[in-house]
C-alpha cells in the first residue's frame, strides 16, 4: 500500500515551486507508482483525493484497475455546481438538496478565501498555532457525523491534535491554501469521467445522494453507512477499510 500526501500538505513539504494542483498532482502520483515498480494499481481517496483518484482512472485506464472514493451527505451541497440536479427528484428530495446547498454556502468561506486570497490566510496559519487549530477544528466540528456529538467523540482528541500539529510544525497551512488556489484556477472539472470500475462508499448517508450521483445505478459497487462522515478514515476507519477491501477483491 502506498499512501502519498498531497504536495504542500504535511509531509510533502516544502515545495520548490508553485503550480501544484489536481492535474500535476495526478501526474506526480502516477510517476511515483512507476518509480516504485507498480505497473498496475488501484486508487482510493476522499475530498481532494477523490478528485485525484478520478483523474487517475480517467487518464490511465490501462494502468488503474479500479477507483474507490469515499464521500458523505455533504456532497448534496455540490449539486448544481459540480454535477447537475436531475429532474426526477420529488419535492421532499429537492427540499433536501436545497437545504444541503444552503448549508454549503454557509460552510464554504474557507474555500473562497483559499481559492482567491491564499496568502492572506497563510499569514495567520503560519504565525499562530491557535489560528491553525481553530481553522481545522471548526471543520471537524461541522463535518463529522452529527450523531457522534462533539469532535472529541467523533474523532479521538489526540488524533485531531496530531493532525493539526503536522500542519503547524511543517508550516504547510500556507502551501495547502495555495494548492486550493492553484486548483481553482486550473480550469479542471472536479469530476473526471472514467471507464475503469468504480466504487463509492457514502458515510452519514442520505438516499438522495445516490439519486443525484448514480440515479441509473451504473456504479456497481455502492455502499452506504449511517456512521461516519466527511472524515471517514478517522471516524469509521474499520468500515472504510473493509469496503475498500471488498471492492478491490472483486477486481482481482
Amino acid at each position: 500500500m502506498v499512501v502519498p500526501s498531497l504536495p504542500g500538505f504535511g509531509f510533502s513539504t516544502p515545495l520548490s515551486d508553485a503550480g501544484w494542483e489536481l492535474r500535476r498532482t495526478t501526474d506526480a502520483f502516477a510517476e511515483l507508482m512507476t518509480r516504485l515498480g507498480y505497473e498496475r494499481f488501484g486508487a482510493q481517496g476522499g475530498d481532494i483525493g477523490a478528485g485525484i483518484t478520478g483523474r487517475l482512472g480517467a487518464t490511465l485506464p490501462g494502468r488503474v484497475i479500479g477507483t474507490h472514493v469515499n464521500s458523505d451527505r455533504g456532497a448534496l451541497g455540490l449539486a448544481g455546481e459540480h454535477f447537475p440536479i436531475p429532474d426526477h427528484l420529488t419535492e421532499p428530495e429537492r427540499a433536501t438538496v436545497d437545504a444541503a446547498r444552503a448549508a454549503w454556502q454557509d460552510e464554504r468561506g474557507y474555500l473562497e478565501l483559499q481559492s482567491h486570497r491564499p496568502e492572506t490566510i497563510a499569514v495567520a496559519l503560519t504565525d499562530s498555532p491557535v489560528g491553525q487549530l481553530a481553522w481545522i477544528a471548526e471543520k471537524f466540528q461541522t463535518w463529522t457525523n452529527p450523531a457522534a456529538g462533539t469532535p472529541d467523540e467523533a474523532v479521538d482528541r489526540d488524533q485531531l491534535l496530531t493532525n493539526i500539529s503536522i500542519y503547524w510544525f511543517t508550516r504547510s497551512g500556507a502551501s495547502a491554501a495555495r494548492f486550493l488556489y492553484e486548483s481553482a484556477h486550473a480550469n479542471l472539472d472536479w469530476v473526471a469521467p472514467s471507464t475503469v470500475p468504480s466504487g463509492w462508499a457514502v458515510f452519514n448517508t442520505d438516499p438522495v445522494v445516490r439519486r443525484i450521483i448514480d440515479a441509473e445505478h451504473q456504479i456497481a459497487h455502492w455502499s452506504e453507512f449511517g456512521a461516519g462522515g466527511h472524515f471517514a478514515a478517522m471516524e469509521a476507519g474499520d468500515l472504510l477499510l473493509e469496503d475498500v477491501r471488498v471492492f478491490f477483491r472483486g477486481l482481482r
